[in-house]
């Protein structure tokens, strides 16, 4: 009889004590404990079970749950009779930023003295009898909301010392989820306040602290060393394309398959390997979403899981108002093409706005991107730590995500988008005129986040607009843009899927003034531009008739723009 899946549960004790269907990674405890890394900093994707891997390693090495053999009895670790005498035998500080998603600094800033106020009052046992001294006792009523930063930032290490003293031993530290208050700091703009605060926490934690035994931090991202992490020399990073603990996060294929044989859904998995396989961590391939499988094996029908929540909001955001040549790879990606870039494991979220590598990187980190193949430079120092990576869309998950997010998009501004693709097919090129004025007007601001007017707001317009169509009309159409085809590179085509429709090809151009009285002199040059490149070459030479094939040319000044046709 299959298990029971519990959706939405990341207490290792709850998954053991009700019998929930979990996959054994108890292997994860000691590969870690083994490496001998005093802090170590690992980055999966979120809903890769980090959070319940920390719960499993907290139970099983903390003194509040001395003797638990019910926990990890059956279980792969329990298998080794020292790991049996180590559980339950160390004091353990267990907190997490999962939380922490604030609109500004001062309330993220209370909000972590907050948890660490929580994590004192777990333990005001300290305080009985005349353990703690009269200006440590003071130290231990300070630690509240209010606190100040030289209290905050230094609260985990003086819980250290009080602990370490109190038990005999020095601490293992478990903090989950490190980063997420950090990209929220990137797009509400307090990011400098933030990881000066983060900075000085880290290094009295996990740097300055001879109370601390072991530590693991996790996180989507390697926030680069020098944001938080510059005096943090001892920091060990377990990345997405590192070898360690390759299998301890997410699903094997070997576990999802054995999973669907468990619910009578093995005729399923031909389905479950198209939307969901896709993840390599380490030279370890073919890995799945435990939040997607776990969904599946509940609901019994494929879905937008793991990749329908909030969580997508920063990939959106360096998505859209990225500039054209984001937008240009993104359209490759769409259509079935891999990028080749260079990659920075570390991210530095100052450069998101303008460096296409930091935001294929986060993008990578986060799992929506998935690596084909990479071939690492010679490692000469922090100026040549990026490798050049050939990039796909994770799965058909991701691909169906990003697909809906760009409808988002649309839909918000409230622009005629649905109407232009009607009169679009229908060839109604007044109509077609009305509705992309509106759409101009609504979706300038949207696509670009300049102040001043420029040449690149079109580009940035343009191929918002070109992700749009490749989302609306990819089941009628192969859409390719800026291609080779005959003497030049042409903005957007349109090969039909069926004879019965017309091919289309697209060319934008912004108002040269100078040489361009009227915005229809700059029609006539686009228009002529597709005749005197011989952009319909690849379309004739596929066998379509030249009067099957529509040339519309969209001339742009300011948020003002007028098609014609051919």
């Amino acid at each position: 009889m299959a298990r029971t899946v519990g959706i939405g549960h990341q207490d290792f004790e709850t998954f053991r004590k009700k019998g929930y269907f979990y996959v054994d990674k108890t292997k994860f405890i000691r590969e870690w404990w083994e490496s001998g890394d005093r802090v170590c900093l690992i980055t999966r994707p979120r809903r890769f079970g980090k959070t319940l891997n920390m719960s499993m390693t907290e139970q099983f090495f903390s003194v509040k749950y001395t003797q638990r053999e019910d926990l990890f009895k059956g279980l792969s670790i329990w298998e080794a009779q020292e790991y049996r005498q180590l559980q339950g035998t160390y004091p353990v500080i267990s907190l997490s930023f999962a939380n922490i998603k604030e609109g500004n600094y001062i309330t993220a800033r209370r909000k972590i003295c907050q948890i660490l106020s929580n994590i004192y009052s777990s333990y005001n046992f300290l305080m009985e009898d005349t353990f703690l001294d009269r200006k440590e006792r003071k130290f231990f009523e300070d630690v509240t909301v209010d606190m100040d930063d030289v209290t905050a930032t230094f609260a985990l290490h003086q819980l250290s010392s009080y602990l370490s003293r109190y038990y005999g031993k020095n601490v293992i530290i478990l903090l989950d989820e490190y980063d997420t208050p950090m990209q929220e700091a990137y797009v509400n703009g307090y990011w400098d306040d933030l990881a000066a605060f983060i900075r000085n926490l880290f290094n009295s934690t996990f740097k300055e602290n001879p109370y601390l035994e072991r530590a693991i931090m996790t996180g989507i991202t390697r926030v680069s060393k020098e944001s938080i992490f510059s005096d943090l020399n001892n920091l060990e990073v377990v990345t997405t394309t590192s070898e360690e603990y390759a299998d301890a996060f997410g699903f094997t294929e070997a576990e999802v398959f054995a999973a669907l044989d468990e619910f009578g859904l093995s005729d399923r998995a031909r389905e479950v390997k198209l939307w969901y396989d896709g993840f390599t961590f380490g030279r370890l391939t073919d890995i799945y979403n435990p939040w997607s499988i776990i969904n599946y094996l509940s609901k019994k029908k494929v879905g937008l899981y793991w990749a329908n929540t909030s969580s997508n909001r920063l990939a959106g955001k360096l998505i859209r108002e990225g500039n054209k040549e984001v937008k240009k790879a993104f359209e490759g990606l769409l259509s079935g093409e891999h990028l080749i870039t260079p990659i920075d494991e570390q991210i530095v979220y100052g450069q998101l706005g303008t460096n296409e590598w930091a935001i294929w990187s986060l993008l990578l980190a986060s799992g929506y991107l998935k690596v084909i193949r990479y071939e690492k430079y010679e490692d000469l120092g922090d100026a040549f730590r990026e490798a050049n990576y050939e990039l796909d869309l994770t799965n058909l998950e991701v691909r169906r995500m990003f697909g809906s997010m760009i409808k988002g998009w649309f839909a918000e501004t409230g622009a005629d988008y649905h109407d232009f693709i009607k009169a679009f097919l229908q060839n109604d090129l007044k109509a077609m005129n009305v509705y992309m004025n509106r759409i101009c007007s609504e979706m300038f601001s949207y696509f670009d986040t300049g102040t001043k007017p420029s040449k690149e707001e079109p580009e940035k317009f343009y191929h918002g607009f070109v992700l749009g169509l490749m989302v609306e009309l990819a089941d009628r159409y192969v859409i390719t843009s800026n291609r080779e085809s005959r003497f030049g590179r042409y903005d957007v085509m349109l090969e039909p899927r069926n004879q019965a429709d017309a091919a289309i090809v697209l060319e934008f151009k912004v108002q040269e003034k100078e040489e361009e009285a009227a915005l229809s002199d700059t029609v006539k040059a686009a228009l002529k531009q597709i005749e005197r490149k011989e952009y319909t070459s690849n379309l004739i030479a596929k066998g379509i008739a030249k009067d099957k094939i529509r040339k519309y040319g969209f001339a742009f000044c300011g948020k003002k723009v007028l098609i014609g046709q051919n």
